[in-house]
């Protein structure tokens, strides 16, 4: 895996010192990110170069830096760990709090009248608190993303990420709960337990075939709105990135035979998605015989995976296998979608060498575009729950906003999560 680290380099301050040093990490395989002057004396300079690499060629690196005698490693660091030290978010007051008058409107015994006042009529909850701007993220760490089952507490940096995305484009607490319960019914009773801490529900990091059964029975015994992320989330993006392709190329999406690799969370509910958008032939891989029954009950054939290769003028694959797909596999004129991170199940360069009319990877297809606006509009318009008008609402208005050289609009604009946040909203509106 190639992994972000900052390396802190002395040289002789003397004419081409840094070429060689660039051209010596450049011999290694490794990627210059950023290159920064820290300071300069009469006769060193100290740089900090940002490089992507794997562990094989950080050694190599290392011992091919030892062997400079104008340049010395001082340090290095990792930026991943250096940008998550002390977590990535905290709970601020929204009031500057700087008066007794204030303390005692807020506090007490100012508060108390807004308790009774919510007592009397539930609803106003959503006028004098926080809640309509509060998302519970439940995990309990059996699917974190591509790691597998590698419990709550280890995943907790995925949910503050989460919370972070919430929180930057589109103003929702996003709130990290972690359960050490794997068993569903276990899941589905904590949650009940304390779901009226929150606005809604966001379903995170759950292992197939349990995080359906979890969902199902949440939106069953909950009057707001409950969504698995990696599910439907990841559906809205993919569905999103699949109108643009399509139109670029001119490929009649509803028309084409759509073939979906790995059917586990994010695979189901892709192919879900694509049904209920009217894509008329879904076929499905799986090496499960319960996730290829799921499909069936979906509305989708089943396939082998070389069958499904063959048949598919759409190929997407969720499944976490570094080159599954193999070269001489792919025909002529197919899209492909390898959406697996942070390898994928095929190179889009090695797709489009083999003749395939479009090719992405999980890269271009980020689910942050799709949940913060899901849940902005459920809750902006008081939803009791998502429906599919709802997903296809927000991947229509994404694959519009995209710009004419792009898949998808960029991922940090934070205009694009509001717009695509008041299309839900307005689908939820009409449909309430």
């Amino acid at each position: 895996m190639q992994v972000p680290e900052i390396l802190i380099i002395e040289s002789k301050h003397q004419p081409g010192n840094l070429g060689r040093i660039l051209i010596t990490i450049g011999e290694c395989g490794i990627v210059i990110d950023h290159i920064t002057l820290v300071r300069r004396t009469q006769d060193k300079s100290v740089w900090e170069i940002t490089v992507e690499m794997d562990e094989a060629a950080g050694e190599q690196l290392y011992a091919r830096l030892a062997e400079l005698p104008y340049a010395r490693l001082l340090g290095r660091s990792d930026r991943v760990f250096d940008r998550h030290r002390g977590g990535k978010i905290e709970t601020i007051s929204k009031v500057a709090l700087d008066s007794i008058q204030q303390l005692r409107d807020l506090y007490t015994p100012g508060v108390a009248r807004v308790c009774l006042a919510i007592q009397k009529n539930p609803e106003r909850v959503w006028d004098y608190t926080n809640l309509g701007n509060t998302v519970g993220i439940i995990t309990n760490g059996t699917a974190i993303l591509g790691l597998g089952h590698i419990g709550a507490l280890p995943g907790l940096p995925v949910m503050e990420g989460k919370a972070m995305i919430y929180a930057k484009f589109v103003g929702i607490s996003g709130v990290p709960i972690l359960l050490t319960d794997t068993e569903p019914q276990k899941v589905i009773e904590a949650v009940l337990a304390i779901e009226s801490s929150f606005g809604a529900i966001h379903i995170e990091d759950i292992a197939a075939p349990a995080c359906f059964e979890i969902e199902a029975a949440l939106i069953k015994k909950l009057n707001k709105p409950v969504m698995q992320d990696d599910q439907h989330g990841t559906a809205v993006v993919t569905l999103a990135a699949m109108l643009t392709a399509s139109r670029r190329v001119h490929q009649d999406l509803k028309h084409s035979i759509v073939g979906q690799i790995g059917l586990g969370a994010a695979g189901i509910g892709i192919a879900s998605l694509l049904l209920r958008y009217g894509v008329k032939q879904v076929v499905g891989a799986d090496v499960r015989e319960d996730a290829l029954t799921q499909l069936e009950r979906l509305g989708g054939k089943r396939a082998t995976l070389a069958e499904l290769m063959q048949q598919a003028h759409i190929v997407i694959a969720t499944t976490g296998v570094k080159g599954l797909i193999k070269p001489e596999m792919v025909r002529k004129g197919q899209l492909i979608f390898a959406l697996s991170n942070p390898e994928a199940e095929i190179e889009p360069r090695v797709a489009l060498e083999r003749g395939a009319a479009f090719a992405t990877d999980g890269r271009s297809v980020n689910n942050a575009l799709g949940f913060p606006a899901l849940f902005r509009g459920a809750l902006d318009a008081r939803a009791k729950c998502f429906t599919n008008e709802m997903y296809l609402a927000a991947a229509s208005k994404l694959s519009e906003l995209a710009p004419p050289d792009e898949l998808l609009p960029h991922v940090l604009d934070k205009a694009v999560h509001l717009e695509v946040a008041e299309a839900v909203k307005q689908v939820a509106l009409k449909n309430q």
